[in-house]
This record gives structure tokens, C-alpha cells and sequence, in this order.
């Protein structure tokens, strides 16, 4: 039986992916050759990288202005990135600090100039998404996280600033429509909603670039690779081409609209079952939940046992929560199908009724 892959990430995908992904290991495009052996440079994976790019283009409506790209290093290697293209030598940018990723997205920001803390729900464990902060007008950028996973909330309503706007979208991207346009620069590691690790999609406007009056390190340009196509060095094969199979099975199925109405579902069963029970609660402000990653806890720490094999029997993966939270963490990505959430709602309806 086929497991009910609640982890957080890596996470699961569509199960069309996997298929059609594990045969190109054997045979890519009929060639006798694996995906993994071919050239980079070949007709047949320039092919992969270029539908891929136009897939992100045609999904998320990204304006004319833009490029983009399939880089390595994940969103960590991003934190660097965005504020050595960025920052300009003696400037300063401005970060809401909303988790973890937020907070390490600070600390490599530091590196180069002023970083401020705009606004931070650390003091009550990030259990919620600051509002109502000023975005001062002489910041080089300022910069938020979209969705936190570990901690269950998701920017719901993004800031109006001519300030220009980069967001970490790696564990929401494709969930839901978004205007590309309010951002000049988008970042999201592969391994949440697109494909496996290994690869991390940027969009990001090319007239912002080239202004910070430092020198670049030739590899964390996005210059460089803007020029290159995503190839200035070998780029990450495989997890391209899975990442443009999911694609595909987006824009086959209904596009961002489509898998938005599903994952707004999923949510709402899984968030009204926790709301509606006795033994079960919340860990995230409801304002502010996640339709991606729902944290929550029992009220009696004793049914933990009952409930952690309840899940096991019934096929439940993934489901316990980061350690800075406790509890469990529903995470409920594009490719989790409903019949998931409801096989895990009933388990909890289970545990009701015997509590």
C-alpha cells in the first residue's frame, strides 16, 4: 500500500512524475542513454530546461522583464545570493522575520551591510505574521518568506512598497496565484511542490540588477547566469526534468487556479477537524495558518502513543511536528491528493470517538 507522505520535504509528487521520471534514467527520448548521461549542452536536454523555463513563465503569468532561472545551492544558497546582488555597498535592507528560514536569510544578509528586523513573531514562537510594519523608503529591498514550514503560517496579504520586494516562496510556489509583478525577485527551492532537491527556481527582474557597486563573485551573479541560460556550469539535470514533468502535470490538469480550489480542500477539511475536536488544537494563529504545513498538537499528551500507531497502521507518513513546535505537521503539497487528508482526518475522528 502506498504511503500517505505528510513529510515536509523532501516531499511527495505526483506519482505520473515518478514514473515517467524513473524511465528517463534508463532511457531518455529513446536514445539508449540515461537523462544522467547525456550532455547538458545536448538538443534533448536543452529541450527539458527550455519547456521548463516557459512552463514557469506560462503558470505564474511572468511579465515580460524577467528571467528565469534553475540554479543550485537551494534556498540557502539564495540567502546569499539576494543580498550580494542586492545591497548596495553602504546600503541596507529590511527582512520580516517570520521563522526559521527568515532568521537564517538574516543572518547571511549581515554579511554585507545593515540588515534591519522589520518586524518579528519570535516572541510568541512565530505563531503568527506580523502586520502593520513600516517599510522604511530608503531600503535597497526588503524581503519576507511566504510560508513557514516548521511553524504553519503563510503571509496571506503581502505589503504594498515601492521598495523593491523579494520573497522565499520554496514551500508555496505553484499552491496558489500569485502577481509576479509586486515582486522583483522570487526564490524557491525545488523540493516542496516542484521537484526533487537539487534545483532552485528564480524570477527576477533584470533592471534591478548591476547597481550594488561591488564585484560579484562570478558563480553567485545572477548576470552570469541570466547570459548562460541556467548553464554557465553543469546544471542539475535530473532534478530539471522532474521539476518540468510536474509542470506539465500542473498545466495539464487546470493550471495554479485548479490546484489552489484543491489545496484550499484540503486545508479547510483538516483545519475544520482540528477546530471542531476536543483533544486536538491549533499550534499557528488561524488568520495566519498554512494551506501547506498544519501544525497542530493533542491536549492530552497521553493519547500520543494511541495516535502515533493509529497513524502507522493507517498508512500516515511524516506527520510529527519540528521540534520547535512539537505536536504534528500535516504537510499537504500540490500532489497530496484529498483522499490523504481524509484518511488522516479519520484516523483523528477515530481517536475522537475512543477519547
Amino acid at each position: 500500500m502506498k504511503k500517505h507522505n505528510f513529510s515536509a520535504g523532501p516531499c511527495i509528487l505526483p506519482q505520473q512524475v515518478f514514473k515517467e521520471a524513473s524511465s528517463s534514467i534508463l532511457n531518455f527520448n529513446n536514445l539508449e542513454l540515461s537523462l544522467i548521461e547525456i550532455s547538458h549542452r545536448s538538443a534533448d536536454f536543452v529541450a527539458v530546461i527550455e519547456e521548463a523555463v516557459q512552463l514557469v513563465k506560462e503558470l505564474l503569468e511572468v511579465p515580460s522583464g524577467y528571467s528565469v532561472l534553475f540554479l543550485q545551492g537551494g534556498a540557502s544558497m539564495e540567502f546569499l545570493m539576494v543580498a550580494n546582488n542586492l545591497m548596495k555597498v553602504g546600503g541596507k535592507a529590511g527582512y520580516l522575520d517570520t521563522g526559521a528560514w527568515s532568521s537564517k536569510a538574516i543572518k547571511e544578509a549581515k554579511l554585507f551591510g545593515d540588515t534591519q528586523i522589520l518586524a518579528s513573531s519570535k516572541d510568541k514562537n512565530y505563531s503568527y505574521i506580523p502586520k502593520d510594519y513600516a517599510i522604511p523608503s530608503d531600503l535597497d529591498y526588503f524581503h519576507c518568506t511566504s510560508n513557514n514550514t516548521i511553524f504553519g503560517t503563510q503571509i496571506k496579504a503581502f505589503p504594498i512598497t515601492d521598495v523593491l520586494t523579494v520573497c522565499d516562496m520554496s514551500s508555496d510556489i505553484f499552491s496558489k496565484k500569485i502577481d509576479v509583478s509586486k515582486f522583483d525577485l522570487i526564490y524557491a527551492g525545488a523540493q516542496k511542490n516542484l521537484g526533487p532537491a537539487g534545483t532552485t527556481l528564480v524570477i527576477v527582474k533584470d533592471e534591478i540588477l548591476g547597481h550594488t557597486g561591488r564585484e560579484i563573485p562570478t558563480m553567485l551573479d545572477y548576470k552570469t547566469h541570466i547570459a548562460k541560460d541556467s548553464m554557465f556550469n553543469t546544471p542539475p539535470v535530473f532534478p530539471i526534468y522532474v521539476s518540468m514533468l510536474t509542470m506539465r502535470w500542473l498545466k495539464e490538469n487546470g493550471g495554479v487556479s485548479w490546484i489552489e480550489k484543491v489545496n484550499q480542500q484540503k486545508a479547510e477539511l483538516l483545519y475544520q477537524t482540528i477546530d471542531n475536536s476536543s483533544i486536538f488544537e491549533g499550534s499557528a494563529n488561524i488568520e495566519d495558518r498554512s494551506t501547506m504545513n498544519a501544525t497542530f498538537l493533542l491536549t492530552n499528551t497521553e493519547l500520543e502513543e494511541e495516535f502515533n500507531k493509529m497513524c502507522t497502521n493507517g498508512g500516515i507518513n511524516g506527520l510529527k511536528g519540528h521540534r520547535s513546535v512539537g505536536g504534528y505537521r500535516a504537510s499537504m503539497y500540490n500532489a497530496m491528493p484529498l483522499e490523504s487528508v481524509q484518511a488522516l482526518v479519520e484516523i483523528m475522528n477515530e481517536l475522537e470517538r475512543k477519547g
